[in-house]
Formats: structure tokens, C-alpha cells, sequence
């Protein structure tokens, strides 16, 4: 398998089990720290493509910055472009882990028996 990017946040949780995970089965990966470098409007679209065109599942709804900025109310109006310039400007609002890999591979959050079923085929 090619080298899968995840962005993460040191100080959660479901990051570091992620990071462990991946780790223990020997999987190449690249982590990028998610506050920092955001991912970019194309890793949005394409992670927005693989959550079936759910925009809310990219974005990190228990966050304080998603609750501040009223979003649960203002998502639902948003147009799909104004939603990843958002997500793409703040990486606090994306939810996280964010994992990008080859042939339209995208996860978000950490579930292990997803990622198990769709990173290593079982």
C-alpha cells in the first residue's frame, strides 16, 4: 500500500490510538499536525468523497471553535465550497484523526474495526 497521510492533534486521544495502531501493523504513513497545516481544500474533497458528500462528518461537531461559531445551525445552509474553505482555514473544526490514502481512501475519527477492515483488507 502507498503512504497514507494522517493529520492529527497531539492532545487527543483517538489521535494517539490511531498513531499506535498504525505503528503496531507496520503501516507507512506520514503525520502532519492538524491545527498547523490544515488539511488542503483537495484532501477535503477528496475525504468529502469517500464520507459519501457528508460534509458534517468532516468536521469535529464537539469541538468549542464548531460550537462558537454556531455551525450545528449554519451547516445545514452552507454551500459545499464555503463549508471546505472553513474546514480548509481551521483545522479545529475538522474531525480527526484524517486519514488520506491511494484509491479514494479517506477516514475520520478512529475506529479500529473500520480501519482494520479497510487498511488491511479484513
Amino acid at each position: 500500500m502507498s503512504t497514507l497521510t494522517v493529520y492529527t492533534y497531539s492532545n487527543c486521544d483517538s489521535c494517539r490510538r490511531a498513531v499506535t495502531w498504525l505503528r503496531g501493523r507496520g503501516l507507512d504513513f506520514v503525520e502532519k499536525p492538524i491545527r498547523e497545516t490544515p488539511p488542503s481544500g483537495a484532501e477535503l474533497r477528496r475525504m468529502l468523497a469517500a464520507q459519501g458528500g457528508e460534509l458534517r462528518k468532516l468536521f469535529n461537531t464537539s469541538g468549542l471553535d464548531y460550537r462558537a461559531q454556531g455551525l450545528g445551525e449554519k451547516l445545514p445552509a452552507m454551500t459545499e465550497t464555503a463549508a471546505l474553505a472553513l474546514l480548509a482555514g481551521n483545522g479545529n473544526l475538522v474531525k480527526r484523526p484524517f486519514l488520506l490514502g491511494a484509491d479514494g481512501l479517506g477516514l475520520v475519527g478512529f475506529n479500529e474495526a473500520v480501519w482494520a477492515a479497510r487498511l488491511e483488507g479484513k
